[in-house]
């Protein structure tokens, strides 16, 4: 069977990728976790929060409330005090308690490991479901967080897309499915090192400098 050609955007596509893989060879997840449960946790903190933020309040709502049971046990209230660090307090603590309720009596305190079964979870959407598939369980995922979406629509990846779930169809188009993953990680690291949104964007040393569509940028 004969192979398709490249479009311009898959192969600018791969070329970012490899570029990024050579720039940022250990991009992991910028959330602390040693266990599926506690990852879903943090990344419902992380929303409208930093993730240094978050890696600092859950170890004290790790120390409370160490497992899956003992956080489902737990009064909202006592959780919203720990969380409220991060902002949405009521509505997060709401969010995790509900569930870490289904983990325990739907999962046998066990993180499902189909994405529409993550998608069902109380505060789980398809970023947190992406980021869960690919991070725990391996799985080809694409993670249209906020730096995934401005910088694939700055490169070029995309044009002019903002809302997250037409970003990462997008990208599935563009993406070889088993990069997915470590490519929005790497995304994460670009954005904050060197593609910055607050500031101008330090081009001049950016790896991608002469292949950047550079949308959105003064010149």
């Amino acid at each position: 069977m004969k192979k398709m050609a490249k479009t311009k955007k898959q192969k600018l596509a791969l070329e970012i990728i490899d570029r990024l893989r050579e720039e940022y060879p250990d991009a992991t997840c910028s959330l602390d976790y040693d266990e599926a449960w506690k990852l879903l946790v943090s990344v419902r903190l992380a929303a409208q929060c930093t993730d240094e933020r978050v890696n600092i309040i859950v170890e004290k709502l790790y120390e409370k409330y160490p497992d899956v049971q003992s956080l489902a046990d737990a009064d909202v209230d006592k959780i919203e005090e720990i969380v409220r660090p991060c902002g949405l307090g009521r509505s997060k603590a709401k969010d995790i308690s509900a569930c870490m309720k289904i983990l325990r009596d739907q999962y046998d305190c066990q993180v499902p490991k189909t994405f529409d079964e993550l998608l069902a979870l109380p505060g789980v959407g398809r970023k947190s479901a992406n980021l869960i598939m690919g991070d725990v369980f391996g799985q080809p995922a694409i993670v249209t967080d906020t730096h995934c979406i401005r910088l694939t629509n700055r490169m070029g990846l995309v044009d002019g897309i903002k809302e997250p779930k037409k970003v990462e169809m997008a990208l599935w188009k563009i993406i070889p499915p088993e990069e997915g993953s470590d490519f929005c990680h790497r995304l994460v690291y670009h954005g904050r090192a060197v593609c910055t949104a607050r500031t101008t964007p330090f081009c001049d040393k950016c790896c991608l400098n002469d292949i950047c569509a550079k949308n959105g940028i003064k010149k």
